[in-house]
């Protein structure tokens, strides 16, 4: 039986794309910075790292989509932040951003490292930007990583005819 299992590291010569929502930029700076120290501390040069910047967390999987459709990419990490208010709003832009960046990894066997925060308060959303909860920018870059090694094991131990 086969396993496998992957490894936070540098794509071989890929780039990668962080697409970060302005909305909320307080918040998603911080992520931005936990994505660049994931990224740095495996291995990817800042010059096969391109960031792209979108207004807000309902355009990230239309850029996800763009970048993805490119074929540039080994990995998409998507950062953003949705802070819940008084209206269904947030579930809204929460809930199809969401699915948008999803249907992009599976249409385009893509990676994309989930780093959108969807929390009740500001203050939630500043305690996982790199305060008490960690940095789940860090955490999205690092699944990426980890996700495009697994599926480049894939590709490499497919049978081929």
């Amino acid at each position: 039986m086969a396993e496998l299992q992957g490894s936070p590291r540098a794509p071989r010569e890929a780039r990668v794309a962080v697409l970060v929502s302005r909305y909320n930029e307080l918040v998603t700076s911080r992520l931005l910075e936990g994505a660049w120290e994931c990224l740095r501390g495996k291995g990817v040069p800042e010059a096969r790292v391109d960031v792209i910047w979108v207004p807000g967390a309902f355009e990230l999987p239309v850029a996800a989509e763009a970048a993805a459709a490119s074929g540039r990419y080994a990995a998409l990490v998507a950062l953003g932040c949705v802070v819940r208010g008084e209206t269904p709003h947030f579930e809204y832009v929460a809930g199809e951003a969401t699915r948008g960046l999803g249907n992009v990894a599976l249409a385009h066997r893509l990676p994309v490292g989930f780093g959108l925060l969807t929390t009740d308060s500001l203050d939630q959303a500043l305690a996982r930007a790199g305060g008490a909860a960690g940095n789940k920018g860090y955490e999205a870059a690092e699944a990426a990583l980890t996700t495009a090694d697994v599926l480049a094991q894939l590709i490499r131990a497919a049978p081929r005819d």
